[in-house]
Protein backbone atom coordinates (compact mmCIF):
# COMPACT_ATOMS: atom_id res chain seq x y z
CA UNK A 1 0.00 0.00 0.00
CA UNK A 2 1.47 3.24 -0.93
CA UNK A 3 2.17 6.16 1.97
CA UNK A 4 -0.37 8.92 2.59
CA UNK A 5 0.79 11.81 1.36
CA UNK A 6 1.44 14.87 3.81
CA UNK A 7 -2.29 16.53 3.21
CA UNK A 8 -1.57 19.84 1.29
CA UNK A 9 -4.01 22.86 0.81
CA UNK A 10 -3.81 25.57 -1.28
CA UNK A 11 -4.63 28.87 -0.18
CA UNK A 12 -4.96 30.64 -3.91
CA UNK A 13 -5.69 29.30 -7.20
CA UNK A 14 -7.35 30.43 -10.41
CA UNK A 15 -8.90 27.12 -11.64
CA UNK A 16 -11.70 28.87 -13.86
CA UNK A 17 -9.47 30.90 -15.82
CA UNK A 18 -9.21 30.14 -19.59
CA UNK A 19 -6.07 28.58 -18.31
CA UNK A 20 -7.70 25.40 -17.65
CA UNK A 21 -10.37 25.64 -20.21
CA UNK A 22 -11.64 22.43 -20.22
CA UNK A 23 -9.41 20.79 -17.98
CA UNK A 24 -10.34 21.91 -14.71
CA UNK A 25 -11.39 18.37 -13.62
CA UNK A 26 -8.02 16.53 -15.41
CA UNK A 27 -6.21 19.41 -12.67
CA UNK A 28 -7.87 18.81 -9.53
CA UNK A 29 -7.77 14.79 -10.13
CA UNK A 30 -3.94 15.42 -10.71
CA UNK A 31 -3.93 17.79 -7.67
CA UNK A 32 -5.79 15.15 -5.46
CA UNK A 33 -3.28 12.81 -6.72
CA UNK A 34 -0.68 15.01 -4.86
CA UNK A 35 -1.65 15.37 -1.80
CA UNK A 36 -4.26 18.50 -2.26
CA UNK A 37 -7.03 17.85 0.14
CA UNK A 38 -7.83 21.52 -0.03
CA UNK A 39 -8.29 24.98 -2.66
CA UNK A 40 -9.53 28.01 -2.90
CA UNK A 41 -10.62 29.06 -5.71
CA UNK A 42 -9.85 32.73 -6.09
CA UNK A 43 -12.79 34.74 -8.28
CA UNK A 44 -10.64 37.05 -10.29
CA UNK A 45 -10.10 37.83 -13.90
CA UNK A 46 -12.38 38.98 -16.89
CA UNK A 47 -13.70 41.64 -15.02
CA UNK A 48 -16.92 40.72 -12.41
CA UNK A 49 -17.87 37.16 -14.48
CA UNK A 50 -15.03 35.61 -12.63
CA UNK A 51 -17.09 35.44 -9.59
CA UNK A 52 -19.86 33.26 -10.25
CA UNK A 53 -17.85 31.00 -11.69
CA UNK A 54 -15.13 30.62 -8.54
CA UNK A 55 -18.45 29.73 -6.67
CA UNK A 56 -20.31 27.68 -9.48
CA UNK A 57 -16.41 25.37 -9.33
CA UNK A 58 -16.39 25.32 -5.43
CA UNK A 59 -20.32 24.08 -5.07
CA UNK A 60 -19.28 21.25 -7.99
CA UNK A 61 -16.24 19.86 -5.61
CA UNK A 62 -15.95 18.68 -2.20
CA UNK A 63 -12.65 19.74 -1.78
CA UNK A 64 -13.01 23.07 -3.46
CA UNK A 65 -14.37 26.35 -1.95
CA UNK A 66 -14.52 29.98 -3.43
CA UNK A 67 -13.11 33.81 -2.92
CA UNK A 68 -15.22 36.58 -4.22
CA UNK A 69 -14.06 40.30 -4.73
CA UNK A 70 -13.05 43.07 -7.31
CA UNK A 71 -9.46 42.82 -7.83
CA UNK A 72 -7.96 46.74 -7.99
CA UNK A 73 -6.99 45.63 -11.73
CA UNK A 74 -11.05 46.28 -12.12
CA UNK A 75 -11.31 49.90 -10.65
CA UNK A 76 -12.93 51.22 -13.03
CA UNK A 77 -15.85 48.94 -12.42
CA UNK A 78 -16.62 50.19 -9.08
CA UNK A 79 -20.29 51.18 -8.03
CA UNK A 80 -23.01 49.53 -6.14
CA UNK A 81 -23.94 47.07 -8.39
CA UNK A 82 -20.40 45.84 -8.60
CA UNK A 83 -20.60 45.39 -4.61
CA UNK A 84 -23.96 44.09 -4.79
CA UNK A 85 -22.83 41.43 -6.99
CA UNK A 86 -19.65 40.29 -4.22
CA UNK A 87 -22.23 40.84 -1.12
CA UNK A 88 -24.66 38.59 -3.25
CA UNK A 89 -21.96 35.97 -3.87
CA UNK A 90 -20.17 36.31 -1.02
CA UNK A 91 -23.11 34.64 1.25
CA UNK A 92 -23.45 31.34 -0.85
CA UNK A 93 -22.06 28.47 0.44
CA UNK A 94 -18.52 27.85 0.34
CA UNK A 95 -17.58 30.96 -0.15
CA UNK A 96 -14.81 31.44 2.35
CA UNK A 97 -13.28 34.82 2.06
CA UNK A 98 -13.26 37.93 0.05
CA UNK A 99 -10.85 38.33 -2.09
CA UNK A 100 -8.45 39.07 -3.79
CA UNK A 101 -9.06 42.58 -2.91
CA UNK A 102 -6.14 45.34 -2.34
CA UNK A 103 -3.65 47.78 -4.28
CA UNK A 104 -1.95 47.38 -7.67
CA UNK A 105 0.30 50.74 -7.94
CA UNK A 106 2.44 48.70 -10.45
CA UNK A 107 -0.18 48.36 -13.46
CA UNK A 108 -1.85 51.31 -12.59
CA UNK A 109 -5.37 50.49 -13.33
CA UNK A 110 -7.42 53.38 -12.61
CA UNK A 111 -6.66 55.68 -10.53
CA UNK A 112 -4.93 55.29 -7.17
CA UNK A 113 -8.14 57.07 -5.40
CA UNK A 114 -10.36 54.64 -7.35
CA UNK A 115 -8.31 51.74 -6.29
CA UNK A 116 -8.38 53.02 -2.65
CA UNK A 117 -12.12 53.49 -2.50
CA UNK A 118 -12.44 49.50 -3.88
CA UNK A 119 -9.90 47.93 -1.07
CA UNK A 120 -11.70 49.83 1.41
CA UNK A 121 -15.19 49.14 0.95
CA UNK A 122 -14.31 45.50 0.40
CA UNK A 123 -13.04 45.60 3.88
CA UNK A 124 -15.98 46.82 5.33
CA UNK A 125 -18.30 44.38 3.55
CA UNK A 126 -15.62 41.89 4.86
CA UNK A 127 -16.42 42.51 8.43
CA UNK A 128 -20.00 43.35 7.79
CA UNK A 129 -20.13 39.68 6.40
CA UNK A 130 -17.74 38.01 9.05
CA UNK A 131 -15.20 36.88 6.48
CA UNK A 132 -10.97 37.44 6.12
CA UNK A 133 -9.54 38.99 3.22
CA UNK A 134 -7.40 38.05 0.24
CA UNK A 135 -5.09 40.92 -0.23
CA UNK A 136 -3.78 41.76 -3.31
CA UNK A 137 -0.63 44.13 -2.83
CA UNK A 138 1.95 45.13 -5.59
CA UNK A 139 4.11 48.16 -5.16
CA UNK A 140 1.67 49.53 -2.61
CA UNK A 141 3.02 47.78 0.60
CA UNK A 142 2.80 51.15 2.63
CA UNK A 143 -0.65 52.48 1.81
CA UNK A 144 -1.79 48.55 1.94
CA UNK A 145 -0.37 48.80 5.33
CA UNK A 146 -1.58 52.02 6.54
CA UNK A 147 -5.57 51.05 5.74
CA UNK A 148 -5.06 47.31 7.29
CA UNK A 149 -4.23 48.81 10.52
CA UNK A 150 -7.28 51.12 10.25
CA UNK A 151 -9.73 48.62 8.86
CA UNK A 152 -8.64 44.85 8.68
CA UNK A 153 -11.51 43.06 9.44
CA UNK A 154 -12.13 41.28 13.19
CA UNK A 155 -11.47 37.68 10.70
CA UNK A 156 -8.24 39.01 9.70
CA UNK A 157 -6.59 38.35 6.15
CA UNK A 158 -3.99 37.25 4.11
CA UNK A 159 -1.56 38.94 2.15
CA UNK A 160 -1.62 36.20 -0.70
CA UNK A 161 1.53 35.69 -3.15
CA UNK A 162 3.75 37.36 -0.72
CA UNK A 163 6.00 39.82 -2.27
CA UNK A 164 7.75 42.17 0.42
CA UNK A 165 10.47 41.70 3.00
CA UNK A 166 10.36 40.36 6.18
CA UNK A 167 10.65 43.89 7.78
CA UNK A 168 7.45 44.45 6.23
CA UNK A 169 6.17 41.00 7.23
CA UNK A 170 6.88 41.29 10.82
CA UNK A 171 4.57 45.11 10.76
CA UNK A 172 1.81 42.42 9.11
CA UNK A 173 2.03 40.10 11.80
CA UNK A 174 1.21 42.94 14.35
CA UNK A 175 -1.95 42.80 12.77
CA UNK A 176 -4.40 39.48 12.20
CA UNK A 177 -2.72 38.79 8.96
CA UNK A 178 -1.52 35.67 7.43
CA UNK A 179 1.45 35.63 4.83
CA UNK A 180 1.17 32.89 2.27
CA UNK A 181 3.82 31.90 -0.22
CA UNK A 182 3.57 30.83 -3.71
CA UNK A 183 6.16 29.75 -6.53
CA UNK A 184 8.44 32.74 -6.56
CA UNK A 185 9.86 32.19 -3.10
CA UNK A 186 11.56 29.08 -4.67
CA UNK A 187 13.33 31.56 -7.38
CA UNK A 188 17.24 31.74 -6.74
CA UNK A 189 17.14 35.76 -7.26
CA UNK A 190 14.07 36.00 -4.31
CA UNK A 191 16.44 36.35 -1.16
CA UNK A 192 14.13 38.71 0.73
CA UNK A 193 11.12 36.27 -0.03
CA UNK A 194 13.36 33.29 1.39
CA UNK A 195 14.53 34.92 4.53
CA UNK A 196 11.03 35.87 5.22
CA UNK A 197 9.83 32.20 4.54
CA UNK A 198 12.60 31.17 6.84
CA UNK A 199 12.09 33.29 9.87
CA UNK A 200 8.29 34.38 10.59
CA UNK A 201 6.08 32.07 12.88
CA UNK A 202 5.25 29.29 10.75
CA UNK A 203 1.64 29.21 13.00
CA UNK A 204 1.18 32.26 10.90
CA UNK A 205 1.98 31.03 7.15
CA UNK A 206 0.26 29.79 4.04
CA UNK A 207 1.22 28.42 0.95
CA UNK A 208 -0.53 28.82 -2.60
CA UNK A 209 -0.24 27.59 -6.10
CA UNK A 210 -1.51 31.27 -7.59
CA UNK A 211 -2.35 28.71 -10.65
CA UNK A 212 -1.97 29.46 -13.39
CA UNK A 213 0.62 31.77 -12.68
CA UNK A 214 3.98 31.95 -10.23
CA UNK A 215 5.31 28.27 -11.17
CA UNK A 216 8.23 26.79 -8.65
CA UNK A 217 11.29 27.41 -10.39
CA UNK A 218 11.30 23.86 -11.61
CA UNK A 219 8.87 24.00 -13.77
CA UNK A 220 9.64 27.33 -15.11
CA UNK A 221 8.02 27.78 -18.55
CA UNK A 222 4.87 25.53 -18.19
CA UNK A 223 2.00 26.75 -16.67
CA UNK A 224 0.83 26.55 -13.42
CA UNK A 225 -0.66 24.06 -11.69
CA UNK A 226 -1.92 23.09 -7.73
CA UNK A 227 0.05 19.96 -8.13
CA UNK A 228 3.02 22.01 -8.32
CA UNK A 229 2.36 23.32 -4.89
CA UNK A 230 4.38 20.20 -3.38
CA UNK A 231 7.68 21.78 -5.02
CA UNK A 232 6.95 25.13 -3.03
CA UNK A 233 6.12 23.15 0.41
CA UNK A 234 9.55 21.02 -0.14
CA UNK A 235 11.82 24.25 -0.97
CA UNK A 236 9.64 26.06 2.44
CA UNK A 237 10.42 22.90 4.61
CA UNK A 238 14.26 22.85 3.54
CA UNK A 239 14.82 26.28 4.19
CA UNK A 240 13.39 26.11 7.63
CA UNK A 241 15.12 22.46 8.25
CA UNK A 242 12.00 20.78 8.85
CA UNK A 243 10.78 17.88 7.87
CA UNK A 244 8.15 18.33 5.14
CA UNK A 245 5.30 16.37 6.93
CA UNK A 246 5.86 18.12 10.13
CA UNK A 247 5.21 21.69 7.74
CA UNK A 248 2.41 20.80 5.83
CA UNK A 249 0.68 19.75 8.87
CA UNK A 250 1.01 22.94 10.19
CA UNK A 251 0.08 24.92 7.12
CA UNK A 252 -2.92 22.41 6.58
CA UNK A 253 -3.81 23.41 9.94
CA UNK A 254 -3.28 26.93 9.26
CA UNK A 255 -5.61 26.97 6.42
CA UNK A 256 -8.42 25.57 8.15
CA UNK A 257 -8.34 27.96 10.99
CA UNK A 258 -7.68 31.45 8.59
CA UNK A 259 -10.22 30.08 6.14
CA UNK A 260 -13.33 28.71 9.08
CA UNK A 261 -13.32 25.30 8.09
CA UNK A 262 -13.29 22.29 10.13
Amino acid sequence: MPEPKPPLFDAHAHLDFDDFHRETDAVLARAREAGLVGIVNVGAGRGLDGLAAAVALAARHPDVWAAVGVHPHDARLLDAAALDLVRDLARRPRVVAIGEIGLDYYRKFGDRDSQVELFIRQLELAEKLSLPVIIHNRDAGSDVLEILRERLPKRGGILHCYSEDYEYAKKALDLNLWISFAGNVTYRNARNLQDTAKKIPVERMLIESEAPFMVPAIHRGKRNKPSYINETAAFIAQLRELPMEDLTEVLYANSLTVFGLS
